[in-house]
């Protein structure tokens, strides 16, 4: 694909500042915003491909996607936080502007960005504001930027012509707990993949093609449940195409490695604990100990751990005793467990 020329201007599609969030959400699904492309190029923590081609194409999944909305919904109200916290840590002016923009070249590409940054020299870049709890810092270690947002920064460069973009992204409650991270512009990475948005738009969301699953398992089964909806024990078998025969050999060879694995994991963690019960035997009731031989020095800890929880047969008896109690306090969840058995048939 031909790399763009750097003289366009994005098209304003519409105004956001007043928008409904239904109308706002329709307009999405006329083309592809930055943080689709995650999925599209098959780097996203949340949502498979598959996922993203139902929502385009009106497709709603029987279940909700509820999870983790408590983190979307402070990412959205930290947003000008994380944008005056960036402001004093780099001098830089942030504005906004309230609107949907579109590619001129590219119709499908589509970008509603968070803020704009004023550069030195009259030139903006992109500012894209992102709150994350202390186990994701690590993604952000050492420079880096995690390759689902960077993907949505590159997308915005694009659609906007612009030639830098800013993630700033806040940790705790006070300004040590923030980092902010530049990007940019690259036209051969840009031109990778605007080809790759391309062929998902034109090859799958136009032509109503489902693209096939390529994520983690974990991903995947998340979007067929979400699809399907609940499981229905009353259902008929059903005849499953002979095309899926490689991979249930594979997961029955696959189930056979793990059960061995599991075995010598169990002999190993045995052969552990008679390795240090001697150790526990000294410590007593003491939690903490010192072993010195020479220069070298062990330390050792066996601290207590605690669980609550309540036994099968006392949920049993208090739903038997105290169904409203019950009711409002236990949650049932659905879980499904996946099994194949072989045999040949005359």
């Amino acid at each position: 694909m031909p790399i763009a020329p750097l003289t366009y201007v994005p098209i304003e599609v519409v105004d956001t500042a007043d928008i409904e969030e239904k109308d706002w959400l329709a307009y999405r699904r006329t083309g592809i915003g930055g943080s689709d492309v995650a999925a599209i190029m098959g780097v996203s923590p949340f949502t498979t491909a598959r996922s993203l081609y139902y929502d385009k194409c009106g497709i709603h999944p029987m279940l909700p996607d509820d999870s983790n909305w408590v983190a979307k919904k402070v990412g959205h109200l930290l947003e000008d936080l994380v944008a005056e916290i960036f402001t004093f840590k780099t001098g830089y002016k942030v504005f906004k502007i309230k609107k949907m923009f579109q590619h001129p070249l590219h119709e499908f590409m589509l970008a509603d960005v968070d803020c704009f940054v004023e550069l030195p020299g009259g030139k903006r870049a992109v500012l894209e504001c992102k709150t994350g709890n202390y186990h994701t810092q690590d993604k952000w270690a050492d420079g880096a930027v995690p390759i689902n947002y960077e993907y949505q920064g590159r997308h915005y460069m694009s659609v906007m012509n612009i030639d830098a973009v800013f993630f700033a992204c806040l940790f705790g409650n006070n300004e040590n707990e923030f980092v902010y991270r530049k990007v940019e512009r690259d036209m051969d990475q840009e031109a990778a993949m605007v080809e790759q948005e391309q062929y998902f738009w034109e090859e799958h969301v136009q032509k109503r093609v489902e693209p096939p699953y390529t994520e983690s398992g974990d991903l995947v089964l998340e979007s067929i449940r979400r699809h399907y909806g609940e499981a229905d024990p009353d259902a008929p078998v059903i005849k499953l195409s002979a095309s899926l025969f490689p991979g249930l050999e594979e997961y029955l060879k696959l189930s056979e490695q793990k059960s061995d694995l599991s075995k010598q994991v169990k002999t190993l963690e045995d052969q552990m604990k008679r390795a240090y019960a001697p150790v526990v035997d000294e410590l007593g009731a003491n939690c903490k100990g010192v072993c010195k031989n020479g220069k070298t020095e062990f330390t050792v800890t066996y601290n207590p751990a605690f669980r609550t929880a309540i036994s099968k047969d006392k949920l049993e008896r208090l739903n038997l005793n105290h169904p409203l109690i019950y009711e409002e306090y236990v949650d049932t969840t659905e879980s499904r467990r996946f099994s194949a058995k072989r045999k040949e048939t005359v």
